[in-house]
């Protein structure tokens, strides 16, 4: 997996889709229904993901503020 360097321990949409092993917008989805915790970067507002979150999410702790 390529390594973000523009925000080290930050991945993006692709990268944790392909860690799931999911499409990007399942990833999409559920950041969108608030199950995976995103931050938007830019005017763009790109999402990016930190690892602590998707571990949370995959061991079934959801979001976590």
């Amino acid at each position: 997996m390529k390594m973000n360097w523009a925000n080290p321990g930050m991945m993006t949409t692709s990268e944790v889709a392909t860690l799931l092993n999911v499409h990007p917008n399942t990833v999409r989805q559920w950041s969108n229904k608030g199950l995976l915790h995103a931050y938007h970067l830019g005017t763009r507002q790109d999402r990016r993901f930190r690892q602590e979150d998707v571990d949370n999410f995959l061991n079934g702790n959801g979001h976590k503020s």
